[in-house]
């Protein structure tokens, strides 16, 4: 690579860096504003914001409502994810590949469609608006993604151990509690984190299917509707640092995994 490709794909880099961060930082900063109102300039500053973040009821309840959501769709979604995984992977049978199609389905559907299909079928299945049918939503639109990452892993499973654990007499269940699982940790964990985010962050599903509960999403949607307030920068970029925080460990997890694996 010649000098002045290098600067070309250097200058695209940090453009596109910028593109990302700018407005993150932007966010943070309108959250330290003495004023009701963003914008700049910001001539004062003030902590009153992110204090008032963890003094509010309605915030913290929303924020373990979401939470909670989060952690039972991942759940769900990471054991029926794995189970298909291992009965797509390394297995021709007939009627796979239309398994494994409407297996990634939810993932390609656009979200604003997904939202209306399954508060569609909630009406007709009786499943009341609310917390249910928000993880059942959720929960049904991370399976691809577990699905993906753990065939991934799956194809680099060598056979001859589950092989070796076969003659040494142990059943299909024993070969895959004492074998495959522990090899698929590493996948599942990165997968789990990944669909606790994306649950997390969904504000489609949620708002089509949620009850009179909102969703942290939602929530800030409905504040938005006020007016834009640093109020609003305050709690975005409390849930931008613990996002940001469980992705790092996150990776640095699932790295250390990979590495005793």
């Amino acid at each position: 690579m010649n000098r002045s490709n290098r600067i070309l794909l250097s200058c695209t880099y940090w453009a596109f860096v910028l593109y990302v961060f700018v407005p993150l930082i932007l966010m943070v900063l309108m959250g330290f504003k003495d004023s009701k109102f963003i914008g700049f300039p910001i001539r004062s500053w003030t902590l009153d914001w992110y204090t008032g973040v963890f003094a509010d009821a309605e915030v913290l309840s929303t924020f373990g409502y979401s939470v909670a959501i989060a952690v039972l769709s991942t759940l769900i979604s990471v054991a029926v994810g794995t189970w298909i995984a291992v009965l797509l992977e390394g297995r021709r049978f007939w009627g796979r590949m239309a398994i494994f199609g409407l297996t990634v389905l939810p993932a390609l559907v656009p979200g604003i469609i997904s939202a209306i299909a399954f508060r569609i079928y909630a009406r007709y299945l009786g499943i009341e608006p609310g917390m249910g049918a928000i993880i059942w939503a959720h929960a049904v639109h991370n399976v691809p993604f577990v699905v993906l990452v753990v065939m991934a892993r799956l194809s680099t499973l060598p056979k001859s151990q589950i092989e070796a654990a076969r003659d040494l007499g142990a059943d299909p269940i024993i070969a895959f509690l004492r074998i495959t699982l522990p090899y698929l940790v590493p996948a599942i964990m990165g997968a789990s984190i990944f669909c606790l985010l994306l649950s997390f962050d969904d504000f489609v599903r949620s708002f089509f299917l949620g009850g009179y509960d909102p969703t942290l999403p939602v929530l800030i949607f409905a504040k938005l509707k006020s007016g834009m307030s640093p109020e609003i920068n305050a709690i975005a970029t409390v849930a931008l640092l613990l996002t940001a925080v469980i992705g790092v460990w996150a990776e640095r997890f699932t790295r250390r995994m990979n590495k005793d694996t």
